[in-house]
């Protein structure tokens, strides 16, 4: 289980762009760029294809690591940001990248699901990541790490001003929406490409606008391609629960279309 997590994990390296890059360089790419026009830092995304496809492109790909510092994190997050950052560095934690674009291009994989390859794979050239389809700092701002030992996905997320529902507080949908991105990435990362089945949410507090939260995502059971997961959204200091859901995921068959 744990080989195949640390597996997966190396995969969704590659989700943000083509599945394939140049073979590594000299120097390791996943080394942070500074990237002074954007605010945040840019990694090179990991060579290698989510299918284990060893051909590659004939130049490396950058991509924008959206779940890296930017200025609009307020204090807190940056501090939660680097906490786990350093629980990262004996390798119990792994700090998962985020783009806004998170599928392939690659029409042998697109036809797998989908009947006219040709036809999505041009609606997916234009297609964004919903989370990251806000302009910085004014909707959703998270960082996600895995813990594959505990089978655990932590998000920390500071809500911007487009995501306001009562005046001052977030929407519950955009609540809906990162504890979905959550668990939906816990799934991912323990089984392979799952799909929302059901998701139960009882919301206990409203969240007020710009406050930093900890999402903490674990996986229940599993039975077959079932996955059932649970979340808790707390405030920074761990006294205030937010939010609480369970789900049902289901991994993906490559032999049933999606339409």
């Amino acid at each position: 289980m744990l080989r195949s997590c640390v597996s997966r994990l190396r995969m969704l390296a590659v989700l943000g762009g083509p599945p394939g890059v140049a073979p590594l360089p000299a120097k390791d790419p996943w080394s942070p760029r500074v990237n002074p026009g954007a605010g945040r830092r840019e990694r090179a995304a990991k060579p290698g294809c989510v299918s284990g496809d060893p051909r590659s492109f004939s130049s490396e790909v950058i991509h924008m690591d959206l779940s890296l510092p930017n200025p609009s994190w307020s204090e807190d997050m940056r501090l939660l940001f680097d906490q786990f950052m350093k629980k990262s560095e004996d390798g119990s934690w792994k700090h998962l990248p985020s783009y806004k674009s998170k599928f392939t291009q690659r029409t042998e994989d697109i036809k797998i699901y989908f009947p006219d390859a040709k036809l999505m794979k041009e609606k997916l050239s234009q297609a964004q990541l919903f989370p990251r389809s806000f302009e910085e700092g004014l909707g959703f701002e998270y960082a996600m790490f895995h813990n594959c030992v505990e089978d655990r996905t932590v998000c920390i997320f500071q809500g911007g001003p487009y995501l306001q529902g009562v005046p001052g507080f977030l929407h519950g949908g955009a609540i809906a929406t990162m504890i979905d991105a959550t668990l939906g990435m816990c799934a991912i990362v323990a089984i392979g490409f799952a799909m929302t089945a059901s998701l139960n949410i009882s919301f206990k507090r409203p969240i007020p606008l710009g406050s930093v939260v900890v999402i903490n995502s674990q996986v229940d059971k599993v039975e077959g391609r079932k996955l059932f997961l649970s979340c808790n959204i707390r405030s920074v200091d761990e006294k205030t629960v937010y939010s609480e859901a369970t789900s049902l995921f289901v991994k993906l068959d490559p032999k049933t279309r999606l339409t």
